[in-house]
């Protein structure tokens, strides 16, 4: 009996789509000053269509209204015109617009919608191989994280601390683990 192993050669041309089961869209952010708030969308979608050549382009959708920060009140708040305004803009969007390599990975360069807003995002990005899967189809898996400003995005609230600084932060680290599965 042979052994499946994960191999990381070049991801193979076609269609693959991101499996929600198997992978997972989170976010963290400065709270207090001190700590940091982490979360997660529980709800997204996307595909990776690579050419001929190698080169792939992505599109992905989260609905926003998803979040999960394992606090019911703050969810419901960030999902607020103070934040997401969720019920006016309920999804987020990120189509790929280059890849680049950069060592062993690569920069992934797009442009991420978040509350009506477009602004340009690059993101760090691990190819971590491809598998034959479990009688599913061949699987490839990535890892993949970005730093936004939440200001550039339209979230502009202020919540100033009365000793000094905000309780919110400003930057929102993103980080991305997908497995896809090669349609």
């Amino acid at each position: 009996m042979t052994a499946a192993t994960t191999v990381k050669a070049p991801i193979p041309a076609g269609t693959w789509n991101i499996d929600a089961v198997h992978s997972a869209v989170g976010f963290s952010v400065k709270h207090l000053m001190v700590s940091k708030v982490r979360g997660t969308f529980d709800t997204f979608s996307g595909t990776i269509t690579v050419a001929e050549d190698g080169t792939p382009a992505v599109q992905a959708e989260i609905d926003v209204t998803s979040i999960n920060t394992n606090n019911e009140q703050r969810d419901g708040h960030i999902k607020s015109a103070d934040f997401f305004d969720a019920e006016q803009f309920p999804t987020a969007t990120f189509v790929s617009t280059g890849v680049r390599a950069k060592g062993d990975d690569y920069i992934l360069d797009g442009d991420f919608t978040l509350k009506g807003v477009t602004k340009p995002v690059s993101l760090e990005l691990e190819y971590n191989g491809t598998n034959p899967g479990m009688g599913q189809g061949v699987v490839a898996g990535f890892d993949a994280k970005t730093v936004i400003n939440r200001k550039d995005f339209g979230i502009d609230i202020e919540m100033p601390l009365e000793g000094g600084g905000v309780v919110v932060g400003d930057k929102i680290t993103i980080t991305l683990e997908i497995e896809a599965l090669q349609a």
